[in-house]
């Protein structure tokens, strides 16, 4: 069964990847972040966006925010990308936030949500819900640092275990 204590380190681990990612994607311009590399989002700009988007709503339904209006994917698209990292600063507080209240009863609890993609109300039990939250997030990352690659920026260690046995380096 997943614990409050699983759920913090992944919240820790989101935001270390979101660093090495962002700080990776700051040496590219504008046009190499926009550029169709042929991913599923097209772009490494399209890919951040909608790991931003999808986290947004993930965490209205977590923080049961039913007035919480998603942006619109396309904008995220197009904002500066200073704009989409300060975004992601605000939405990685936000989720190691959360994760901090967390507790047991919470992750055993049936989550119910309306999908926008099914257009049906689904129940799910929450550790189910965050389960799928984090894996999303680190999918959609790994789509990114490939595209980081074709652009020759090796983000570094992306795996879990080297968060704590590596600090503070980028040896592979």
């Amino acid at each position: 069964m997943m614990t409050p204590a699983y759920v913090q380190l992944m919240a820790e681990y989101n935001q270390w990847m979101n660093e090495k990612i962002y700080a990776s994607c700051s040496q590219l311009s504008d046009a190499q972040l926009q550029e169709d590399r042929g991913a599923f989002f097209k772009s490494l700009q399209g890919t951040l966006a909608h790991i931003v988007w999808a986290d947004g709503l993930w965490m209205s339904r977590f923080l049961a925010t039913p007035d919480y209006v998603a942006p619109k994917i396309e904008n995220l698209k197009q904002m500066s990308f200073a704009s989409l990292t300060r975004h992601r600063l605000e939405q990685d507080a936000a989720i190691s936030n959360w994760a901090g209240t967390l507790d047991a009863s919470w992750l055993s609890q049936p989550l119910t949500w309306l999908s926008g993609l099914y257009q049906r109300t689904l129940t799910e039990p929450g550790w189910l819900a965050v389960t799928h939250f984090f894996n999303h997030q680190t999918h959609h990352r790994g789509q990114a640092t490939t595209l980081l690659m074709q652009f020759g920026i090796d983000p570094g260690p992306t795996d879990l275990v080297f968060m704590t046995a590596l600090p503070n380096t980028d040896k592979h």
